[in-house]
């Protein structure tokens, strides 16, 4: 009897020839770096240099992160990755009510442009390449990363990150939006613009099936329901007057990267191959990088285990293996004790070391796609890829992606596949090392890193001096213009919004000043 993948689809226990019948390897593979780029979007692959080693990190203060990302640059992480906590996610001063016991808990606190420049003290970002998990005040995020830049004496064309900004999944999978889908959108697009013109290197979307996955969706509805999204950006900044070789260039995705190897690296391919011919048929893209589908993978934080965490340190290794063999551009390896509480400087840099052995002690960097001709990797791709067009094609009979998120649609998948997972764990049927099979009596003690709960203190001290010495007059005009930009439909709000930041206008009145114009999103009941 056939094994089932993650996405429900058979393994069979032997595949041959026969599983290829008819299969044409001119069409369905192509060459490495070429339409329609199923074995990577770059000729020579990792076969140059390796990809991207990013560790994503940020907790409590500024100055505390800033410590943990110069550690990370010590040890050879060749790209940032910035965690904000959930007041900052959420567009709330730390001093708000809602923040009140969350200020530095999942991630950095940044309340103005003063925390970002601590966040960022020491650290040249003209040579550096940042990425910043941040989505519903990913513009905010993103002008105050410039401003920085400007006060280092840094060109914004020579700045190099990418924000994730990437609102459509908030709504089906994590929560942290704060506008309705339409000027959620309409955002997005002014920041394709806004980045074309002032910071042309930056990377202005990381489209992301990675939460969806961690919130139960199969590899399949990872990303079928994260390139329906990418296509629903598309059309917006389109409907905006853009052309699409002018921005699609700059799309990226983001991914997870499972235990399941074979599926995992099936899945990737998959999502290169339909994405180039969405981009090349549907949206008639003549530029080869606007078909590219580059993407950051991180390991799957969901399956990490509170029981016997070292065992984690297996599964990441793992997982990053899936992610290398599956073509990814840049790599986030979790530390082993994440399941538990923020990763202690040991654990991270451990996580960071297992990137740096597969670079260099192992030979997967030393040929592009090795997969290439599996007899199971390019049949489970085949299969894959048919999955999520099924799935695709549901949500375009609705009318698209925000139309699905709004029947409740996607969520509504995703949640019937997480009670699976959840009902297979609980009676066995699928073996979670330490868990539920291979247990120990007592488990071994372990200290994990504990943030302070004075920080919420301090940053709400800080702000107040802040207000105190500002130019309150200049605060209160720039948020003025900025909502009148905020009701004008064809004018970009982003030049408004980074006067207002620069004169020191906080994260949550910048936020709010939108609030009032635009309202905030209620979430639908689920299909």
């Amino acid at each position: 009897m056939a094994r089932l993948s993650e996405s429900g689809l058979p393994i069979e226990p032997v595949y041959g020839p026969a599983s290829q019948e008819g299969w044409d390897p001119a069409t369905r593979l192509g060459e490495p770096g070429r339409y329609p780029f199923t074995r990577g979007v770059y000729p020579t692959m990792y076969t140059g240099k390796p990809w991207t080693m990013r560790q994503y990190a940020g907790f409590g203060t500024a100055a505390e992160s800033n410590a943990r990302y110069q550690q990370l640059i010590a040890n050879g992480t060749t790209g940032l990755s910035v965690a904000f906590d959930l007041p900052t996610q959420m567009g709330y001063d730390s001093d708000a009510a809602l923040a009140h016991g969350e200020v530095g808990k999942v991630g950095v606190a940044v309340d103005s442009v003063e925390d970002m420049g601590v966040l960022f003290g020491g650290i040249p970002l003209g040579e550096v390449s940042t990425s910043m998990t941040i989505n519903a005040p990913a513009s905010l995020l993103l002008l105050l990363y410039q401003l920085v830049g400007e006060d280092q004496g840094v060109p914004s064309d020579r700045l190099t990150g990418t924000i994730q900004n990437d609102v459509l999944k908030e709504y089906i999978a994590r929560g942290t939006y704060i506008f309705p889908p339409k000027p959620s959108l309409r955002l997005i697009a002014d920041v394709f613009k806004y980045c074309k013109a002032e910071i042309p290197r930056w990377n202005t979307i990381s489209i992301s099936g990675y939460h969806m996955a961690e919130a139960g969706a199969t590899p399949a509805q990872e990303i079928a329901f994260t390139l329906a999204n990418g296509i629903e950006y598309v059309r917006t900044a389109l409907a905006a007057g853009m052309d699409v070789d002018d921005f699609a260039p700059r799309l990226s995705f983001f991914f997870v990267s499972r235990t399941t190897i074979l599926e995992e690296v099936a899945k990737f391919r998959a999502a290169r191959r339909i994405w180039a011919r969405v981009m090349k048929e549907e949206f008639k893209a003549e530029n080869p990088k606007s078909m590219m589908l580059r993407f950051h993978t991180q390991t799957a934080g969901v399956q990490l285990t509170a029981q016997q965490p070292e065992v984690n340190l297996v599964r990441v290794s793992v997982q990053a293996l899936a992610a290398v063999l599956g073509g990814t551009q840049s790599l986030h390896t979790n530390s082993f004790d994440e399941a538990i509480a923020l990763p202690t400087e040991k654990s991270a840099r451990l996580a960071l070391r297992t990137q740096q052995v597969l670079a260099y002690e192992t030979d997967v960097t030393a040929t592009v796609d090795p997969f290439a001709g599996s007899y199971v990797v390019e049949a489970l791709t085949d299969e894959v890829e048919a999955a999520a067009l099924e799935l695709m094609a549901k949500v375009e009979q609705m009318g698209g992606a925000v139309a699905g998120i709004e029947r409740g649609y996607q969520k509504a998948e995703i949640e019937r596949s997480a009670y699976r997972v959840a009902l297979e764990t609980d009676s066995g049927e699928r073996t979670v090392v330490g868990v539920n099979r291979f247990k120990l009596d007592e488990e071994e003690p372990y200290e994990p890193l504990r943030v302070d709960p004075a920080i919420e203190r301090q940053q709400a001290e800080r702000l107040a001096r802040l207000r105190a010495e500002r130019d309150g007059a200049a605060v209160d005009r720039a948020l003025s213009a900025l909502r009148r930009a905020a009701q004008t439909p064809r004018e970009n709000v982003l030049y408004p919004m980074k006067e207002a930041l620069a004169a020191r206008a906080t994260v949550g009145e910048t936020c709010d000043a939108l609030r009032e114009v635009w309202g905030t999103y209620v979430p639908v009941d689920s299909f």
